[in-house]
Order: structure tokens, then C-alpha cells, then sequence
């Protein structure tokens, strides 16, 4: 009877021969080294194009979706001051994120570097407040009686600093208080 041979080598660059044992009559296949890669399958490749594919959609729903903002009309975004009515209101909705609240006639211009506009009030100088916001344009209500929703900061000059995040408009074209 003849016993036929297989042969077990794995076709590379590089290979190591595995001496035969003494004890073995058959030879002994030879092993790949360490370090030599396979080519990935046209399924792997397949799987992680999909991966990438699906990820950048998803993404691009999430921002979608993140876009709708909780206020209307926020920074970057015109708002047609010949449009105001009394009434409207601009901002975030979400009273918890900005709970203080204070009503005055707006002007353009802070103090000593802080606030980029000042709400006045009656009552003088110690009753102002000065204004910044990262949400809301504010050059667009300049000139009106308006109510803010914001948040008070500590300022270096300023008696009260606040960061605005909605407003309201009360009354069009108003008058400056007297101090």
C-alpha cells in the first residue's frame, strides 16, 4: 500500500522549516512566521465601508435634529428689526436655564470693557444693567423696552452683569428713563 504525501506548506516569502523529529517519518509542515499579515477579506472591508457609511449618516441626522434650537432666533441669525411687534420673543424657551429676569430700555455699549449693551432702568446708574449674550443679537432691540431672561455674573466694573438668553419686546421705540 502506498501512502500518499500531503504536502502542508503555506506559500509566503518567508518561511521557517520545522526539522523532522527523529521519531516521525512524515514530514512536518512548515509554519508561517510571525509578523507576516493575510489580506483582508472583500467582507471585512465590506463591513467597515458600511460601518463608515452608516456613521456619517447618522451623524449628519444628529446634527439635524441638534439644529432645531430651543429658541428661534439666536445669534447668526437676522431677525428683521422692522418686523419687531410687542410680544415676540427671541431665545431659548427653557426659563430654568436663565432664571433672572429684568425689564428695561435697551442701549448699545457696556462698561470698562464689560457687557456689550446696557438695559436702563428708573431709579439710575446703580439700577443698570449690563448686558452680553452668546444667543441672542441684541443690536436688534436697541431702542426698546424689552424683558431679558438671563444669567448674573460677577463683573469687575459692572454692578450687574448678566448673559442674556431670551428677550422679549414690551413696547417699540421708547424714550431713555430719566436718571
Amino acid at each position: 500500500m502506498d501512502i500518499k504525501k500531503i504536502d502542508f506548506e503555506v506559500e509566503s516569502t518567508e518561511s521557517q522549516e520545522v526539522a523532522p523529529s527523529p521519531s516521525s517519518s512524515t514530514p512536518t509542515p512548515s509554519i508561517t512566521p510571525q509578523g507576516t499579515s493575510k489580506k483582508p477579506t472583500p467582507a471585512i472591508i465590506g463591513f467597515f465601508a458600511l460601518a463608515i457609511i452608516l456613521g456619517v449618516f447618522t451623524g449628519a441626522m444628529v446634527k439635524n435634529l441638534n439644529s432645531s434650537s430651543p429658541g428661534e432666533n439666536l445669534r447668526g441669525v437676522d431677525i428683521d428689526e422692522t418686523s419687531l411687534q410687542v410680544g415676540d420673543s427671541f431665545g431659548v424657551d427653557d426659563t430654568d436655564l436663565f432664571p433672572d429676569k429684568v425689564t428695561g430700555y435697551l442701549e448699545k455699549g457696556g462698561i470698562n470693557g464689560e457687557g456689550t449693551h446696557s438695559l436702563l432702568r428708573t431709579g439710575g446708574v446703580s439700577q443698570t444693567v449690563y448686558l452680553t449674550s452668546s444667543i441672542v443679537d441684541l443690536d436688534e432691540f436697541v431702542g426698546h423696552q424689552i424683558t431679558i431672561w438671563g444669567e448674573t455674573f460677577t463683573g469687575q466694573k459692572a454692578g450687574w452683569l448678566m448673559d442674556v438668553g431670551r428677550v422679549q419686546v414690551d413696547e417699540l421705540n421708547v424714550e431713555s428713563p430719566e436718571e
